[in-house]
């Protein structure tokens, strides 16, 4: 079991957009490339193949992502579902959010549209005030979790670049994901070595989530085809805000080398005015 230290996340920037994800469920509810693999391999090893995941899907330039989030507190779970696309050179993404019906109390809800880019974070269909044309951008280098949890699905980006500072690793065995044979590695990273270790662009959203989280380690279950291209990741992250939430983030990637088309929003389509809480 791991045990992890909570520390409780603050900041203007986190109230602005949490209620997107985690806020609105708390208010709802209170591969190394070729090879055979074997089951002694080392951790040494396995660690290595999994802190190249990151490298093996820049190599591969796009593909198309599935995310989904799932909160529980107070014995009540919620899960947040995402749909998109993520190009791993260019270190953009668009995603499709769908928040539960009972997350406001309503039977259906517009997809919130996010656009992933180093340093930020943009949603339209925002709500709480937000005109229905009018993008938000949030800077995610200001938040107490780096958009790790906020926008109610870990950007892809950010998922693996945490793997770089993967530790204590252990090689599973082989499975399947999505017809494709994988081999499933568990482990831990911490999110302070993952931001020093991460590229220059995505820094910045990792060390603030260093500091919001209090550097503490995370469980993965990480899954990589024959290419050692990430086909699969689940992070457990906890922390406190209002109480003890725990998450479940899992992002899963496929067909690889789509396109990803990611146009960000002229100044004027950006809302300035007051958000609601």
């Amino acid at each position: 079991m791991v045990v992890h230290r909570h520390k409780r996340l603050r900041g203007r920037a986190a109230e602005v957009v949490l209620a997107a994800g985690v806020t609105l469920a708390v208010t709802a509810t209170s591969g190394c490339a070729g090879g055979d693999a074997s089951d002694d391999r080392s951790p040494a090893e396995a660690a290595a193949v999994v802190r190249g995941a990151a490298d093996a899907l820049a190599r591969t330039g796009s593909a198309r992502a599935r995310t989904a989030m799932e909160m529980a507190t107070g014995g009540t779970r919620v899960t947040i579902r995402g749909e998109g696309g993520v190009d791993f050179k260019k270190r953009m993404g668009q995603l499709l959010v769908l928040l539960p019906a009972d997350v406001k109390g309503q039977a259906e809800h517009r997809p919130i549209t996010e656009l992933l880019v180093p340093g930020a974070l943009y949603m339209k269909n925002r709500g709480a005030g937000v005109p229905a044309d009018k993008w938000v951008r949030v800077d995610t280098t200001t938040l107490p979790d780096g958009n790790l949890v906020t926008g109610g699905a870990t950007d892809p980006l950010i998922a693996a670049e945490l793997l770089r500072a993967a530790q204590e690793v252990t090689y599973v065995g082989e499975t399947e994901v999505a017809g494709t044979k994988v081999r499933h590695y568990r482990g831990t990273t911490d999110i302070g070595r993952a931001a020093a270790s991460a590229s220059a662009e995505m820094r910045g959203a990792l060390a603030a989530a260093a500091k919001g989280f209090g550097k503490d380690t995370v469980p993965f279950d990480a899954y990589l085809d024959e290419e050692g291209r990430l086909r699969k990741v689940r992070h457990r992250f906890t922390y406190v805000n209002n109480g003890v939430i725990d998450v479940s983030s899992t992002t899963l990637l496929y067909g690889f080398g789509t396109p990803v088309t990611v146009v960000l929003p002229a100044s004027r389509d950006i809302y300035a005015g007051k958000i609601a809480d």
